[in-house]
């Protein structure tokens, strides 16, 4: 029995040490911007956070991905290809590249943010899903590079082309991958690109283009699937594609681009041109409903915010930042400053990592009483789309023509020997 208990106790301290040393999707470990593993340090000054190395590549606003002892990451290049790299996390060494033709243009009132690469992949243990901008799904081997196989909804499903290309981050759960793609919602068998069951569908082209990702959530007694298309919210059975619930969501040209989060029983969005609202998802006798519990003004842009005791920390369309309460809507704070476009953020506790899109990375303490700033840098002059990944006290960065890997840490206590000399 007692080995079995350590046995046990083992395998729960090598899933909390993975969970801490990789960032395996869109979002991190667990898809929803937290993080465990060592206390962060309260300054971001160069004594604390420290270059260790830098590629250079070209653009791309997908985000690092991170497992084992290496780190990937996209780019697009020569408005032809699209690349897959592989580097050593420690060293930057670069370990293999894939690539492949499949570039696009971009709408013309987008084209101030590029025709790159933009969607973030996922790595599920030796297997590495990466969305092309043509709306291909291609599935390689995280040892070499080596392409598994490929799926591409525009010749597979007769879906037209998107406008902004494949946006959604590809989601790896049990034995199947979900991707918003093909003008649609699917759920494919992960080792063989099998696609096995398609939902959601609508009328493609921009429309077609959608930019949040699916997520998993409980609601009701119901482990489900939770996608944000351009026109409204769905709750999905991921075993045959059911769909559960669903609720209208209005936003300019249908960017609902956030990720949607979920507290409890309450379902949190925030829309370009629309709206920040609460939805109240409740199941009874099989059935779900849905009912909008509040509503505020505010309007987000791309950031998906950190939920920290039940308040969303978000960047809005203004470029401020605000506090909200998840439960009743209530508007706890506003910042006066405006920032940057986006913001990626990673929470650990009460703290808060933002990457500002203009290059600046700002450390936050979780406060519902007012804006808690504790330190920031402007790390590069680059744009940083992209969000950023954490994996124990490594940050990586993917400015838009490079990868870069800092420690952050505190530094290390300097000893003095009793007779006053040098250590």
């Amino acid at each position: 029995m007692k080995t079995l208990f350590t046995l046990g106790l083992l395998s729960l301290l090598t899933a909390a040490q993975l969970s801490a040393s990789d960032w395996s999707q869109w979002r991190g470990p667990t898809r929803d911007g937290r993080v465990t593993g060592p206390t962060w340090p309260d300054k971001l000054d160069t004594n604390h956070l420290r270059q260790v190395w830098r590629v250079e590549l070209g653009p791309s606003y997908s985000g690092p991905i991170v497992g084992g002892d290496r780190v990937f990451t996209t780019e697009s290049k020569d408005k032809r290809f699209e690349i897959v790299r592989a580097f050593d996390r420690k060293t930057g060494r670069e370990l293999w590249k894939h690539e492949w033709e499949g570039a696009m243009s971009v709408p013309f009132f987008a084209k101030s943010n590029g025709d790159w690469i933009r969607a973030t992949p996922a790595l599920d243990g030796d297997r590495l899903y990466v969305a092309g901008m043509r709306d291909v799904l291609v599935c390689l081997d995280a040892r070499d590079g080596k392409e598994i196989w490929r799926k591409d909804f525009v010749t597979d499903l007769g879906a037209p082309l998107p406008d902004f290309g494949f946006v959604s981050s590809p989601l790896v759960d049990g034995d199947a991958v979900y991707v918003q793609a093909g003008a649609s919602f699917v759920k494919l068998k992960k080792l063989t690109g099998e696609m096995v069951w398609r939902t959601l569908k609508d009328q493609g082209a921009m429309w077609g283009s959608v930019f949040s990702s699916p997520v998993f959530a409980t609601l009701g007694t119901t482990r489900q699937l939770v996608v944000q298309s351009r026109a409204k919210l769905a709750g999905v059975n991921p075993a045959d594609g059911k769909i559960l619930w669903e609720q209208p969501v209005e936003a300019f040209r249908g960017m609902n681009i956030l990720t949607p989060v979920v507290q409890g029983d309450t379902l949190f969005t925030s829309t370009y041109g629309g709206k920040t609202i609460g939805f109240k998802v409740a199941q009874a006798d099989g059935k779900f409903t849905v009912t909008e519990a509040w509503q505020h003004k505010a309007q987000a842009y791309m950031t998906t915010p950190v939920l920290i005791d039940g308040v969303a920390y978000t960047h809005l369309k203004s470029q401020r930042v605000m506090a909200i309460e998840i439960a009743t809507g209530k508007e706890l704070w506003t910042t006066s400053e405006s920032f940057g476009k986006y913001w990626s953020l990673v929470a650990r506790g009460d703290r808060i990592l933002a990457l500002d899109q203009r290059g600046e990375l700002l450390l936050f303490r979780a406060n519902k009483e007012k804006p808690d700033l504790l330190d920031r840098r402007k790390l590069t002059k680059a744009e940083t789309w992209a969000h950023l990944a954490l994996a124990n006290n490594q940050v990586f960065i993917r400015e838009l023509n490079a990868l870069v890997a800092y420690i952050w840490s505190a530094p290390a206590a300097r000893v003095t020997q009793p007779d006053g000399g040098k250590p």
